[in-house]
């Protein structure tokens, strides 16, 4: 789950953290004050495009940090440590700057990678429902991944199966392919994937260090520029004459000294304390910074050679480090069934027909278990459709056939109908965010417990809604935080009342420009805001008995 979200000069957001709980957090405010802004940072950090508009006016980047807390996560742990990432206690800490000029820049626990990994990470993280157009209901191949979540046990031991199946059909197909090529191309290839493999192998190319060697080179380069200007801070801050450090101290002992008359003073000191610890660290490693720097021809003209060859590398065989390892480990197993292989076609054909056939029966089964419990999860959605205002909607489950792969044989596309009289579509055809907010806060609910990342933040989902049904859907994003982390933008009293925490976003003006501040509301605040948002911003007496009211009633549960 998310932790912290802290944003940097994000068009009206000059500066704003915000900390998240386990549970329901609502983000509540005035139109145009900067909340969806918050989502859309969020979805920089986890890798959406790098729109160079997004970057505060007059601000030469912006910046967004997101820590998550995955401790009690062992898949998404297990699923980063095989792209690489190791976490500490559970935390990790996802960092990305967009520049002025439109380049960005991608860190997950301080390392630097390519933008398609944060992407591929941020799937894990976090669903964004909203206004934007790259929800995961927009990827029908989500939509069998819910499906089989829900159906479960049965499904999942299906799927096992038919991931070994399908994996060993393509063993047989490759060693059929290649013994069919002929004994002259199949040494043409041997000794092409040889070459390859070997020069990347020698090249012992990794994740993401073309970026570390461009910044060694930048830092090489410049190394006399850096010297000199941490050899000067250090000169005034802690080295000269009356320094800043020595005078610090000073003031610290004599306050110390002093609070031993009055108590009340040691609260006082502690931020100038702080403030010299802050510092005398900062010292011990600016120093240590500057005492590595060296100017060494040698390490720049070795750190150049080796930016040459990693770009060679992957000018040839991919765009990034992770496309060439691909490449790498493809040629290989291709080169080793080609060098190896010595069975005959009849046989190869032969094991090839039965391990097909016995992909096809495991194929069938599970298409004969996701076409019977469609139905069943399909009413299950409607039904909770119908809660959430929508009396007259319709959702169905789509099951095509297609060729069998490592899923199965089914091709599973929710198809959806907001109206009396309007036809089934599919979701990808849906235009309202409010809707597609409402379709997933249903499917959550069927699968609550079941499936899904930690976080989930919804934008929209009270769109159009009042009275009953914004009450009816408070309930059901109050019972999803049972089972994820639910952050909700909203203008309704009847959700926000339900949160267990509520941040208020505040337009205002500072230094002659608007700036957004974000709140956390205190019971007394969130009565006040809940009030605001039942009577608008005169508030009456009767608001704020009605507000009390919501809240308590959300207290009892």
């Amino acid at each position: 789950m998310i932790t912290e979200l802290s944003v940097e000069n994000i068009a009206i957001i000059e500066r704003a953290t915000l900390s998240f709980g386990s549970g329901f957090t609502v983000l509540t405010g005035e139109t145009g004050a900067g909340k969806s802004l918050l989502v859309d940072a969020i979805e920089l950090a986890l890798g959406a495009r790098a729109d160079a508009e997004l970057v505060r006016a007059g601000a030469s980047r912006a910046m967004v940090s997101v820590v998550f807390d995955l401790t009690h996560r062992p898949f998404i742990v297990e699923r980063l440590r095989e792209l690489g990432i190791e976490l500490e206690d559970g935390g990790l800490f996802v960092q990305r700057e967009l520049y002025a000029e439109g380049r960005s820049q991608c860190r997950i626990a301080g390392r630097t990678i390519p933008v398609s990994m944060l992407k591929q990470i941020g799937q894990l993280l976090v669903d964004l429902h909203g206004q934007h157009d790259h929800q995961s209901l927009l990827h029908p191949e989500r939509h069998l991944e819910f499906l089989d979540a829900w159906i479960g046990e049965q499904a999942v031991g299906l799927q096992s199966t038919i991931r070994e199946r399908h994996t060993r059909v393509q063993e047989f197909e490759s060693r059929l392919r290649a013994l069919r090529t002929g004994q002259r191309e199949r040494e043409q290839r041997v000794d092409m994937l040889r070459f390859q493999v070997e020069e990347i192998e020698q090249a012992q190319i990794r994740p993401g260090e073309l970026a570390e060697m461009e910044s060694l080179l930048g830092r090489l380069k410049h190394v006399e520029k850096l010297t000199a200007a941490c050899r000067g801070g250090l000169q005034s801050l802690a080295e000269d004459e009356g320094n800043a450090l020595d005078r610090l101290r000073v003031s610290v002992r004599e306050l110390e000294e002093a609070a031993t008359f009055d108590p009340d003073l040691e609260v006082r000191i502690e931020p100038i304390r702080s403030a010299l610890y802050l510092l005398e660290d900062g010292m011990h490693d600016l120093r240590a910074y500057a005492e590595a720097l060296e100017s060494d021809p040698e390490v720049l003209e070795n750190t150049a050679a080796r930016i040459d060859t990693i770009k060679r590398i992957l000018k040839k065989y991919g765009d990034d480090e992770e496309l060439v390892l691909e490449f790498l480990d493809s040629a290989s197993r291709e080169l080793q069934l080609l060098e190896g292989d010595e069975s005959s076609e009849v046989e190869l054909t032969e094991s090839l027909s039965g391990a097909k056939a016995e992909l096809t029966k495991a194929c069938d089964e599970l298409t004969r278990v996701r076409k019977e419990k469609a139905k069943t999860f399909a009413s299950l959605v409607a039904t909770e459709l119908h809660d959430l205002a929508m009396e007259k909607a319709k959702f169905e489950v789509k099951i095509e056939a297609k060729e069998p792969d490592a899923t199965g044989a089914d091709a599973v596309e929710y198809t959806f109908s907001a109206n009396l009289g309007e036809p089934l579509r599919p979701l990808s055809k849906i235009a309202s965010g409010g809707e597609m907010s409402r379709v997933m806060l249903a499917l959550k609910t069927v699968l609550a417990g079941k499936a899904g990342v930690p976080t989930l933040i919804f934008d929209e989902v009270d769109s159009g809604l009042g009275g009953r049904a914004a009450a009816v859907v408070a309930r059901k994003l109050e019972a999803l935080s049972t089972h994820y982390q639910v952050v909700v933008i909203s203008h309704v009293p009847q959700i926000a009342s339900r949160a267990s925490s509520q941040l208020r976003i505040e337009k205002l003006e500072e230094r002659g420009r608007v700036a957004t501040r974000v709140v956390a509301l205190s019971e007394q605040e969130r009565v006040e805001e809940i009030a605001r948002m039942i009577g608008g911003e005169t508030i009456s007496e009767s608001a704020i008995i009605h507000a009390k009211e919501m809240l308590m009633e959300q207290a009892r549960g």
